[in-house]
């Protein structure tokens, strides 16, 4: 896979996260350069990584600027969001607006600038993060599992859209994942049981990379034992 991925453009949103930063250390290993827009000023970039800063991925002007001002990509990884949680009943509609925001506008506005881009080439790849949350709810966080459930929607709707010319859409839907903050979080949980993101982003490497000629339009659990 290494070879297939050498030289290709890869865009990663939220690489600096705990998911995040698994993912391009993935993709860098296997020869990919990696984009990573951030909101701020940029950081120093590193092998095999390019940092833009100033993008704001809810916004529609920001993303269109950011994906225009680069090469053709071979792929792009939608990681930004967040997560918040709270009883129906007093979930407000700011929270629903920021969950939708964060979630669901990100990954809509990534995907669309990501064709245009690979129309450019003629092919890519784009994997959106879905979560469990959205296909097995189980309530406390119903803003979060709509909004996710959006990101599962646009998955397979655009994958239909775009097959033809051989661009594959799919997800992935990870549990709790093992990061800093969950176990901050979560002191008490069993955290053996949790994907680590290294995992995940193994996953998400192989429905990116060229070796990935079948699969579109999927929403893949990587739940771990959870």
């Amino acid at each position: 896979m290494a070879s297939d991925l050498e030289a290709k453009r890869v865009v990663v949103t939220g690489g600096h996260g705990g998911l995040g930063g698994a993912v391009v250390d993935a993709f860098v290993a296997a020869g990919a350069v990696c984009y990573l827009p951030q909101r701020g000023a940029a950081t120093e970039s590193g092998r095999g990584r390019e940092v833009v800063g100033g993008v704001d991925l809810t916004n529609e002007a920001d993303v269109v600027a950011f994906y225009a001002g680069l090469p053709p990509i071979w792929a792009s990884i939608h990681l930004a969001g967040g997560y918040a949680g709270a009883p129906f009943v007093e979930t407000t509609r700011e929270a629903l607006q920021n969950q939708l925001g964060m979630n669901l506008t990100t990954a809509f506005l990534c995907c669309r600038e990501a064709v245009r881009s690979m129309r450019r080439s003629g092919a890519g790849r784009i994997v959106n993060v879905c979560s469990k949350a959205a296909l097995v709810p189980s309530g406390g966080a119903v803003a979060y599992a709509v909004a996710k459930a959006g990101v599962a929607a646009l998955t397979r709707s655009l994958a239909e859209e775009v097959k033809s010319e051989n661009i594959f859409v799919n997800a992935v839907a990870p549990s709790i994942i093992d990061t800093i903050a969950n176990r901050a979080a979560m002191p008490k949980a069993d955290t053996s049981r949790w994907p680590k993101p290294s995992e995940i982003a193994k996953t998400i490497l192989w429905l990116a990379s060229p070796e990935n000629g079948l699969t579109t339009g999927a929403v893949v659990p990587v739940y771990g034992s959870t």
